[in-house]
C-alpha cells in the first residue's frame, strides 16, 4: 500500500499542505479544532512522519528571502512596498517565520544575493517582484533549487509557483471611464521599460484605446519617481495635439503631476484628467484626490507568502490569481474640455 503524505491528508480534510505540515509539526497557524481533526484523519490514514523530512525541516532558517532591486528614490517613495513587506511579514510571524529584507542597486547584486542566503542557508525561500524582460533569476533559482513564488506574472512559469494578474479588464474600464467622459486623446505615462508589467500595460491600454472608437493614445516613459513623472507628463502636454487625460503607472508619477498642475500649466481635472493605476493614502489626500484603482496589496503579499511556506513545507504550491482591482472614481477625472 502506497505511504500516505501530507497531501493525501490535506485532500481527505479539506485544507492547504501548509495547515497540515504545520499540525503535524506542533507548530502555529491553525486553529485548535482544525489540528485535532488534521491530527485524526492522519492517524485513520496511517500516516508516519518521514525521518529524512524531519532531519531536513530541523536545519531550516525559519526565515524567507525577499531582494527589492529598485532605486532609493523609488523605495522611499511608493507605497505599495510598505504595503508589501508589512502583508508579508504578518504572514510569516503568524506561522513562526521571520523576513531576510535585502536591497539591491543592480540585477548582478541581487543574483549574487540569492546565491550567498542559499550557500549560507540564510533562508529557506524566496519572494520575488517585478518580472523584468529577459530575466535571469527563475533560471538561477531553478539551478539552485531554492523554494521560490513570483508575484504579480502575466502567466504560469514552469517549477516556479506564481500569484497572476490579468490587466485586460483593468485596461479596458480606464479607457472606457475616460472616453466616456468626451476625452478622445489619451496619454499615458509609463513605468521602467524594462519590466514585464510595463510591457502588459503597454498592450492592454493600446488594444483598449484601439478598440475605442474615435480614442487616440499618445504615451512617454516614466520611471516611478515623482521628477520622472512630472517630466514625461510635461513632455506630453507640450506636444501639438497634447491628451486631455493621462493614466499614470503608479500612484507617486500621478501625485506629483497633480501637486506640481500650476506649474504644468493645467488645472485638474478642468483642462486635465489624471487616473493612477495604483491606489494608495497618498491618492487620497493630495487635491483634487485622484481616480485609481484600488487593490489589497498587504492581502496579496500575505496570499504569496503562504504560498512560499506551502512550498517550503510541502514541495508544492499551486498558481493563485491576484484580486482584481476596483476602479474609485475620485475629482481628479472630469468631462474633456468642451464636452457636454
Amino acid at each position: 500500500m502506497k505511504r500516505p503524505t501530507i497531501i493525501d491528508i490535506a485532500r481527505a480534510v479539506g485544507v492547504s499542505k501548509a495547515a497540515v505540515s504545520y499540525a503535524l509539526n506542533g507548530r502555529g497557524g491553525v486553529s485548535q479544532e482544525t489540528r485535532e481533526r488534521i491530527l485524526e484523519v492522519a492517524t485513520q490514514l496511517g500516516w508516519r512522519a518521514s525521518s529524512a523530512a524531519r532531519a531536513l525541516s530541523s536545519d531550516r532558517a525559519a526565515t524567507v528571502g525577499v531582494v527589492l532591486a529598485r532605486s532609493p528614490e523609488v523605495l522611499r517613495t511608493e507605497p505599495f512596498f510598505m504595503q508589501f513587506v508589512a502583508g508579508l511579514e504578518q504572514t510569516l510571524s503568524a506561522h513562526g517565520f521571520s523576513l531576510q529584507l535585502a536591497l539591491a542597486s543592480d540585477p548582478v547584486t541581487e543574483l549574487e544575493t540569492y546565491r550567498r542566503w542559499w550557500a549560507e542557508r540564510r533562508v529557506d525561500g524566496v519572494l520575488l517582484t517585478d518580472l523584468r524582460v529577459d530575466d535571469p533569476r527563475p533560471a538561477l533559482l531553478r539551478e539552485l533549487r531554492v523554494p521560490a513564488v513570483f508575484f504579480g506574472t502575466e502567466r504560469p512559469m514552469a517549477g516556479i509557483p506564481v500569484l497572476w494578474v490579468d490587466e485586460h479588464d483593468i485596461a479596458d474600464s480606464a479607457v472606457a471611464l475616460l472616453a466616456g467622459l468626451g476625452h478622445r486623446r489619451i496619454g499615458h505615462v509609463q513605468g521602467p521599460a524594462q519590466l514585464r508589467h510595463t510591457a502588459r500595460r503597454e498592450r492592454e491600454v493600446g488594444r483598449a484605446a484601439a478598440e475605442t472608437p474615435g480614442v487616440g493614445l499618445v504615451r512617454d516613459q516614466g520611471d516611478y519617481t515623482e521628477d520622472g513623472g512630472v517630466a514625461a507628463t510635461a513632455r506630453l502636454l507640450d506636444a501639438a495635439d497634447p491628451p486631455t487625460p493621462i493614466i499614470f503607472d503608479n500612484d507617486v508619477m500621478a501625485v506629483a503631476s497633480v501637486a506640481r498642475a500650476e506649474e504644468l500649466g493645467v488645472r485638474v481635472p478642468a483642462d486635465l484628467s489624471v487616473l493612477a493605476w495604483d491606489d494608495s493614502m497618498l491618492c487620497r489626500v493630495v487635491r483634487p484626490a485622484i481616480t485609481a484603482f484600488s487593490h489589497d496589496v498587504g492581502a496579496a503579499a500575505a496570499r504569496a507568502g503562504v504560498m512560499l511556506l506551502e512550498l517550503i513545507e510541502t514541495g508544492v504550491a499551486d498558481d493563485a490569481r491576484l484580486q482584481q482591482r476596483e476602479l474609485i472614481r475620485r475629482e481628479s477625472t472630469g468631462a474633456a474640455p468642451g464636452f457636454g
